[in-house]
């Protein structure tokens, strides 16, 4: 049997760092996916490629060398189990494969049997035994930041299924560490993938018209729990905002520790501009609260200006436009408030030139653009107008194109999690 499930990654449309100062911040789905396909075995089945892909990659390594085909089969038969009992981590997009042999799990892990019920914490006995596990995967040293995305799907995994052999897919629209909730999509699209393997979770009765059918709200909720169990391995201290948000799709306000959900009434639009520009989360959050500390009163006045942004967006979203005059009076104040915040965000200190640049390049095209999530670089939101012409948008996206940003178009506020059963 073979389960697929996606997640959506997501965006902050308002609120970003003043959110940790008690404001409200409002964050919403995107249509870019994060899918995990799992396909459970029998004890002694091969895993034998399954994807066409994986018999080009299989059979490319036989006819090059007996040596690569050495190296390509231990991709599918790895460990002393003889590949009869393993389970395999198939990351698509990145072109790695990683395989931990059963027994292997076992010896590690003890005896773990899965979970039905809700998560407990990963403890530190079970983060010491899944680092042990990583010993002896090959990851590549610029992609050593998977090792924390590989210790949570172990973790998710033999949570959930135990050490039952199987194998798992996972592609992805969203480029990660860009501030667009990859890491979330992964942890979401697993777990519901595996819960609903298991059968503790299944999808709400739909019609079967649409490929992609939706959970309902109380295994929403469990799968939300498993996830940001995942998201804690790699983050350690997230809000929840990110795996909240690409569990239950729509838009959400979050302001201290309480969300709300939003229903927006008419589609928007957004292009996502990816400056490529890393950035160290940590130290930008630090930085506001330094400049909190050393300007108190000024600081406390950006806040409260920024919630009130917040305050008044969540409003304005779930305020239905019937035509078009409405509609375009309703992105424009959406575009104000975007403006308004990106000042305060540039007052906080979290703006970077890649960042002015994307600015300046949508405002020759009457545009209005913010950036979303840390700063400092990373992504950069500008609101499509519903009856703006195409051919703008193509020109601006191949302006900013050609200062080595890419580009996405997506609609925000749509479907959390899916999946699909074949």
């Amino acid at each position: 049997m073979e389960v697929r499930a996606r997640a959506p990654g997501k965006i902050i449309l308002v609120g970003e760092h003043a959110v940790v100062h008690g404001s409200a911040a409002v964050a919403a789905a995107i249509d870019l996916y994060t899918t995990s396909s799992l396909s459970l075995l029998h004890e002694g089945q091969s895993q034998t490629p399954a994807h066409p892909l994986d018999w080009i990659r299989f059979f490319d390594s036989f006819v090059t060398a007996a040596t690569a085909l050495t190296a390509a089969t231990s991709f599918y038969y790895a460990g002393e189990d003889g590949g009869a009992g393993a389970v395999e981590l198939d990351l698509r997009d990145s072109a790695l494969v990683f395989s931990w042999p059963c027994s292997s799990l076992r010896r590690a892990l003890g005896e773990v049997s899965g979970k039905a019920g809700a998560p407990t914490p990963c403890s530190p006995d079970e983060l010491a035994a899944i680092a042990k596990l990583m010993e002896g995967q090959e990851i590549p040293e610029a992609k050593i930041w998977l090792s924390a995305g590989l210790s949570a799907f172990l973790y998710l995994y033999t949570s959930i299924l135990g050490c039952r052999p199987g194998k798992v897919v996972v592609t992805s629209d969203l480029p990660i560490g860009a501030g667009l909730g990859s890491s979330a999509a992964f942890c979401v699209s697993m777990s519901g993938a595996l819960l609903t393997a298991a059968g503790t979770v299944g999808v709400g009765g739909g019609s079967g018209v649409e490929e992609w059918e939706l959970f309902g709200k109380d295994d929403l909720e469990l799968v939300n729990q498993w996830a940001f169990q995942g998201e804690k391995i790699i983050h350690g201290k997230p809000s929840g905002i990110d795996n909240s948000v690409s569990t239950f799709g729509s838009m959400i306000k979050f302001k201290k520790g309480e969300l709300t959900n939003l229903k927006s009434r008419n589609p928007v639009k957004m292009l996502i501009t990816d400056t490529r520009v890393g950035r160290n989360t940590k130290a930008l959050v630090a930085g506001v609260s330094e400049r909190a500390s050393r300007h108190p009163d000024a600081m406390a006045s950006v806040f409260h200006a920024v919630n009130s942004i917040s305050e008044e967006l969540s409003s304005i979203v779930e305020l239905a436009a019937e035509d078009e005059i409405a509609i375009t009076s309703k992105e424009d104040k959406l575009a104000e408030l975007m403006e308004m915040n990106q000042g305060l965000l540039q007052c906080m200190g979290v703006s970077h030139s890649s960042i002015e640049t994307v600015l300046q390049t949508t405002l020759k095209y009457s545009l209005v653009s913010k950036l979303t999530g840390a700063g400092g670089g990373g992504c950069v939101l500008t609101l499509i107008p519903t009856l703006s012409a195409n051919i703008v948008l193509e020109k601006v996206a191949t302006e900013l194109e050609s200062h080595g940003f890419r580009c996405f178009k997506v609609e925000v506020g749509g479907r959390g999690l899916q999946v699909c059963r074949g």
